[in-house]
């Protein structure tokens, strides 16, 4: 009885350890199915991420219309850093189809642009407003700017660029004398001031 009892035992352990066995490659095989359509997704998420991130701004699905603005590049002259630049851009829809600005961007973080959001209808009229804060731009004599804001929108032809340039001067510190001349080759110039002598 002991034997047929071990037997029995022996026998239900094997079967036990096969079952699971088999048990355990089933297991094997639906996690590696799962992990390969895991692998498969996040490719194809990836795959979508990276062409909407290099994807250019494309020009929106629909009827296209033309725009023609009174000035597209706009010279304030020479300011003083610090002040703020203002600017109106008026335009007239001259398509027959509403024209619809879908995105209007500077080239800056120091140039705001606001525009219309409503579709203006065929022979309306519209202005892109521009703020431009010139604030730690300038330096003595004026430094050159040259701010581009894009226009994007159902336009025929693509993107519109406006302009905004000018120069922005700056107070020069009276305590600092800017030399520009150097001094011949060979020649040692002292940085401190000569001394007179008795």
């Amino acid at each position: 009885m002991k034997k047929l009892s071990l037997l029995v035992f022996a026998l239900l352990t094997t079967v036990f350890v096969m079952q699971s066995c088999k048990n355990d490659n089933d297991v094997k095989e639906s996690a590696k199915e799962k992990l390969h359509s895991t692998d498969k997704k996040i490719a194809e998420t990836s795959k979508s991420a990276k062409d909407i991130l290099n994807k250019k701004e494309t020009q929106p699905v629909g009827p296209l219309t033309t725009v023609e603005f009174k000035e597209k590049s706009y010279d304030f002259g020479k300011v003083m850093d610090g002040e703020i630049v203002e600017h109106d851009y008026h335009f007239t829809n001259t398509g027959d189809e509403p024209l619809i600005l879908k995105k209007v961007k500077a080239s800056c973080g120091c140039t705001v642009p606001t525009w219309p959001r409503k579709p203006i209808p065929p022979g309306g009229k519209g202005v892109i407003h521009a703020k431009f804060d010139t604030k730690r731009r300038g330096r003595p004599g004026g430094a050159p700017q040259n701010k581009r804001i894009t226009v994007t929108g159902n336009i025929e032809g693509g993107n519109v660029i406006l302009t905004l340039k000018g120069l922005i001067d700056k107070k020069g510190d009276a305590n600092v004398k800017i030399n520009k001349t150097k001094a011949p080759k060979g020649v040692r110039v002292n940085p401190t001031p000569a001394r007179k002598v008795k």
